[in-house]
């Protein structure tokens, strides 16, 4: 029988909930680093029992950890994240112009290609790639250096590299999304990237052709069509059939499609998710009912999955990074809270149990799905 590992990054700590296949009994491990902010952790497709976690503080500033042993010991990482060269500079909320700075690692996306390959998402936007597990790392520097980097500017939460694709077949395709410059495809390894925004529309933006500026929340595929791409942006939920070369809107009956996550089912590559949030000002569900919205057709048409989820007076927020997906035969759905609840779903959204309450803000989940 297999099981289910899902890893939590929160406002202080890591933990890490474990179950067998039915996913009705969960252990609790943690927390991991406790007091430290833990933006993302997530473990490689290759070797479920490497887990990368990606540390910040005040205090300490950025560090990256690796386990070999699913989160039972922990090995300090290479912690040098420097631009190639000379940064350069980025626009600022008002238009001024800011030197790149690195902050923070948002995001690591363990390869499925190579199992000592991970690449790391930062803070100002830069793409990082290790090829020994986390011992060194280097920019992939095309990225930044595109032309388009001095317009890039930040988001409300600042700069970020916060979602890594990879083609499920072709090492050499990359997608990345920036908080705010949009998302970017490369097709040669990070050597050259195209922006990829034509059809998206943003507001404060006057040019509605701009080929950057614009805020994506999340990016999400499925392996078996990896040219379906799904998005949630600062509004707008939105799909592209060819690999982001142009998008249209697939927001539909939705509330209100304003969030941050978009997950896809893992065997149903036209069932994608979405947690609908009131509007960028409040970031909390409409009307104080957590819903999880499913679509089966790809976008436009969506339904409510409520059942077990708080109905009224609730306010709290789902992150960026803050839902997953696992690969039973029964797909789980995953989603961790800004309250500290992280709920379950066994059957693909249809019920949800609260497998941990009371954790620390969640930042981050992801799953494993264990043989």
């Amino acid at each position: 029988m297999s099981g289910t590992r899902v890893l939590v990054g929160t406002r202080k700590g890591a933990f890490i909930l474990t179950s067998d296949e039915a996913r009705e009994e969960w252990t609790v491990d943690g927390p991991h680093f406790p007091g430290a902010e833990i933006y993302h952790l997530k473990g490689s497709p290759l070797d479920p029992d490497r887990i990368y976690v990606s540390q910040s503080s005040g205090w300490f500033g950025q560090v990256i950890h690796r386990s070999d042993d699913g989160g039972a010991t922990w090995a300090t990482k290479d912690n040098d994240f420097a631009y190639d060269g000379v940064p350069g500079e980025h626009q600022w909320y008002d238009g001024t112009l800011r030197p790149w700075e690195f902050t923070r690692v948002w995001h690591l996306e363990p390869s499925a290609h190579d199992a000592d390959t991970v690449y790391a998402g930062v803070e100002d936007a830069a793409l990082f790639k290790s090829t020994d597990g986390g011992e060194s790392w280097s920019e992939l520097s095309g990225l930044r250096q595109h032309d388009t980097g001095p317009q890039w500017q930040p988001g409300a939460g600042g700069m970020c590299l916060h979602t890594i694709l990879e083609h499920p077949t072709d090492p050499q395709r990359l997608y990345v999304a920036i908080s705010a410059a949009g998302a970017f495809r490369t097709d040669d390894g990070g050597e050259t990237w195209l922006p990829i925004n034509k059809g998206l529309r943003s507001g404060e933006i006057p040019d509605e052709d701009s080929e950057v500026g614009h805020c994506v929340h999340h990016l999400d595929l499925h392996p078996s069509n990896p040219d379906v791409l799904y998005m949630q942006k600062h509004w707008d939920v939105m799909r592209s059939q060819d690999a982001g070369d142009s998008w249209h809107e697939v927001s539909g009956n939705l509330p209100s499609d304003f969030g941050f996550v978009i997950s896809v089912h893992a065997h149903e590559p036209e069932t994608i998710y979405v947690v609908p949030i009131e509007s960028d000002i409040h970031h909390v569900p409409p009307e104080g009912k957590l819903r999880v919205y499913r679509s089966r057709t790809g976008g436009d048409e969506w339904e409510a999955l409520t059942e077990g989820l708080p109905q009224e007076n609730c306010y709290v927020n789902v992150l960026r990074d803050a839902m997953a997906v696992d690969q039973h035969e029964s797909c789980g759905v995953y989603v961790g809270t800004t309250g500290g609840q992280v709920y379950a779903s066994h059957d693909s959204g249809d019920s949800w149990t609260a497998i941990v309450r009371d954790l620390p803000a969640v930042l981050s989940v992801e799953v494993q799905t264990l043989s």
